[in-house]
């Protein structure tokens, strides 16, 4: 079965949907904030092997999954972008012939300023891809240099130019709390941002995480990121620059016009099944009426090994307690603007909210209900969002 490439794109439905998130382990460059699973390989990556691979785990993940309908697929990394058009091309009609995927799916590629070329992503285009999320994260050079990023703003601006010409849809992300960052400079960077047009933002607070370079610099005190209140200064800067500008958060770091939400991220936040394919990529799949946990190996090369000794580079499978997924839902769902679907939760937990704790925190203003039906956090209670879902789980 071959994909449908030129649809027009669906609405959401506001169900959970079922994703298929394929990962792209590779990178140009590590940069040292990062600690997603990323590799760097100086010598060409045979990407006729991983297609074949990563077809043979699509095969292994279907017979979990059983017949689904793919609401949404997300190629992540790594930098999916440095994947040839003919890559991207053959791993869409394989998910086509895997499962049902209907025309006008939303269809995301993650891609880097740097590797950007007009002749790849109308190639990227012509295989299927409808929405393009890139990795700006900082719109002047003094900061990007200091991201690490192998892009200047040019760079940036060249992309998006490109995105927003051959691609139905794009995003790009942005990194705040940066060093020395002020809350002007922030206003501005966000305002400008903005003015390119785009329908979606996804904004990130600098967090310093073990095992990266910037973990033991910061633990040095060479680097000094803005402290918790002027971080939650630039948070709420976040919040008012976009809304005014009719871009809302419809999640804690995500930001869209009404309609362009990510339809494959709504999908994790539902709490919907999604499978995971490629090297360290997770998923969760429901099958026999029990939800399963997947995780594979997140080397490249010792996934590829595993999936051709086996047909798959899967290192767990774990079926999850009632307990486990209720939580999950918990905190997924509260990270949305639209909230938890308490009935849904309750289904699944087998019981509801604690009076006393629920009424804690509505008096406090941490959270709210909207209806009868649903249950958010305040922009306030946003700022606390472990410490609600943590009381809210007790």
């Amino acid at each position: 079965m071959n994909l449908i490439k030129d649809a027009p794109l669906l609405a959401d439905s506001g169900e959970p949907g079922f994703g298929v998130y394929v990962h792209w382990p590779f990178c140009a460059a590590k940069c040292p904030y990062c600690d997603f699973n990323s590799h760097v390989r100086h010598v060409a990556v045979d990407q006729d092997a991983y297609v074949k691979a990563f077809l043979a785990e699509m095969t292994a993940m279907r017979a979990i999954s059983g017949s689904r309908t793919v609401t949404s697929i997300f190629m992540g990394g790594g930098t999916p972008s440095l994947m040839k058009p003919e890559t991207v091309d053959a791993i869409l009609n394989g998910i086509a012939k895997h499962w049902h995927v209907p025309g006008g799916i939303e269809i995301t590629m993650e891609a880097n300023p740097s590797s950007v070329e007009a002749e790849r992503f109308r190639g990227y285009r012509a295989a299927g891809v409808n929405r393009v999320s890139l990795g700006v994260q900082a719109l002047n050079d003094r900061d990007l240099k200091f991201l690490g990023r192998l892009h200047n703003v040019e760079d940036a601006l060249r992309a998006v130019k490109l995105a927003r010409e051959i691609f139905p849809r794009m995003s790009f992300d942005l990194i705040y709390a940066r060093p020395g960052q002020t809350g002007a400079e922030w206003t501005r960077e966000l305002n400008e941002a903005i003015s390119y047009a785009v329908d979606h933002l996804s904004l990130y607070q600098l967090t310093i995480e073990e095992g990266t370079p910037f973990f033991g610099l910061h633990k040095a005190g060479k680097i000094i990121i803005p402290d918790q209140d002027a971080a939650a200064e630039l948070y709420e800067i976040t919040q008012s620059v976009t809304s005014a500008a009719g871009m809302p958060a419809y999640e804690v770091s995500n930001h869209a016009q009404p309609g362009a939400e990510s339809r494959h991220n709504l999908t994790y936040w539902r709490y919907g099944d999604y499978a995971g394919i490629g090297p360290g990529a997770h998923g969760r799949l429901t099958s026999g009426g029990r939800k399963f946990a997947t995780a594979t190996h997140r080397t490249p090369e010792e996934w590829l090994k595993l999936v051709n000794e086996q047909g798959h580079g899967m290192v767990d499978r774990d079926a999850l307690e009632t307990a486990e997924q209720a939580d999950e839902m918990l905190l997924m769902g509260l990270r949305l603007r639209e909230g938890l679907d308490l009935a849904r939760w309750s289904t699944l937990s087998g019981r509801g909210l604690d009076p006393e704790r629920e009424d804690f925190l509505l008096q406090h203003g941490f959270v709210e209900r909207i209806g009868n039906s649903r249950l958010r956090c305040t922009p306030q209670g946003m700022l606390i969002l472990d410490a609600v879902v943590a009381d809210l789980a007790a």
